[in-house]
């Protein structure tokens, strides 16, 4: 027999949203960890606020609504607070009822305002790396190390003289014609985005605006363990370095790193020997390095290394195409490194549930 629709729907519905959410789904191991990172930050978030006034939204809630739209690439935060309002399962990853009231795109602002200056963001994803480690996911000597542009949210038309008048072509309307001017980083910056720098990614490639992404991997597993934002004009192997030396006060010390041939150089792979790192860097032929030879490359964890190598690749993909991190939404270097930092804990947290599903 066929069935009817009822237009009048029920007065009252009893139900949680818990019972609505598959005991397989991925999110329950995300939100158990990411549960238990912010609950051990508690006293960090403390003291990012007043003791009297009036209460503001939970930032535990507030970071766990910036994991789902990495997790879920909502395009904007006002599309999310949007989409909170009907989505189930958004309502019970931050613990919400159906009846309580959703969030504002202000809220993410005040939030970012609080943070920015702040290491919050940094032990949060910090937090995320150290519950990978104790439950043994990560290597503690095999690591490969690379980096991406960033492209950032200001217009190249914003891009004019830093001292002397505006460009010729200005109108109006605010339209700048730059064409057949010539252009650099010493002469000009963005009007609304001093710290990104203008760069091209290669011959023939157009110049833009762009942030520098430094990620270091672990190899066991694929996970990210560091991630730094830098200007788009410091090379690789000088963000590199600074990675390393953050490890080490972690004491994380790495017995092998590897990398493409944009860290074939004499003076990085001095330093990662000075170290006692084995440099497992591809080489460029016909450059002879001390240090980076067929005493190195003969063994066979080079050959692995090359091979695990590309899978930070994956790491830069999924945050780019995914997380939000091909143009970022934001300005300024500190803010752009918040940003990454929340992208790559929801890239971890991804990762980690899949190795970890939960079982119920």
């Amino acid at each position: 027999m066929r069935g009817h629709v009822d237009p009048q729907g029920s007065m009252f519905s009893y139900f949680s949203s818990e019972s609505r959410v598959p005991a397989g789904h991925p999110l329950r191991a995300i939100k158990t960890k990411a549960d238990a990172v912010l609950a051990s930050m508690s006293s960090e978030f403390e003291r990012l606020y007043a003791e009297t006034g009036r209460p503001s939204i939970a930032p535990e809630r507030l970071l766990k609504a910036s994991l789902l739209i990495a997790l879920y690439s909502v395009r904007s935060d006002r599309l999310f607070c949007e989409m909170l309002d009907y989505n189930i399962l958004f309502r019970w990853f931050l613990d919400m009822s159906l009846e309580d009231k959703g969030l504002d795109q202000s809220n993410f602002s005040r939030l970012r305002e609080r943070l920015v200056g702040e290491d919050i963001a940094k032990h949060f994803f910090d937090a995320v790396v150290r519950t990978a480690r104790e439950a043994n996911l990560l290597s503690d000597e095999h690591f490969t190390v690379d980096g991406t542009l960033i492209e950032a949210w200001a217009s190249l038309k914003s891009f004019r003289p830093k001292d002397g008048p505006p460009s010729s072509g200005d109108s109006s309307g605010g339209m700048v014609d730059f064409h057949g001017q010539r252009r650099s980083n010493d002469t000009h910056e963005s009007s609304t985005d001093a710290e990104a720098k203008l760069y091209r990614k290669g011959k023939g490639k157009e110049a833009k605006l762009y942030y520098g992404g430094h990620a270091l991997m672990e190899n066991r597993n694929g996970l990210c363990v560091d991630l730094q934002v830098r200007s788009a004009l410091q090379t690789e192997t000088e963000t590199t370095k600074e990675i390393l030396a953050r490890q080490a006060k972690k004491r994380v010390r790495p017995t092998t790193l590897g990398a493409d041939k944009g860290y074939h150089t004499k003076n990085f792979v001095a330093h990662l020997r000075k170290k006692g790192i084995a440099p497992h860097i591809a080489q460029i032929e016909a450059r002879h390095t001390p240090g980076l030879d067929a005493r190195t490359t003969r063994h066979a964890g080079y050959g692995t290394s090359q091979r695990k190598r590309k899978r930070v690749e994956e790491i830069f993909g999924w945050m780019k195409t995914y997380g939000g991190l091909r143009r970022t939404l934001v300005r300024g270097l500190e803010r752009v490194q918040l940003h990454a930092y929340i992208v790559g804990a929801a890239y971890n947290l991804l990762r980690m549930s899949r190795l970890q599903p939960s079982t119920g």
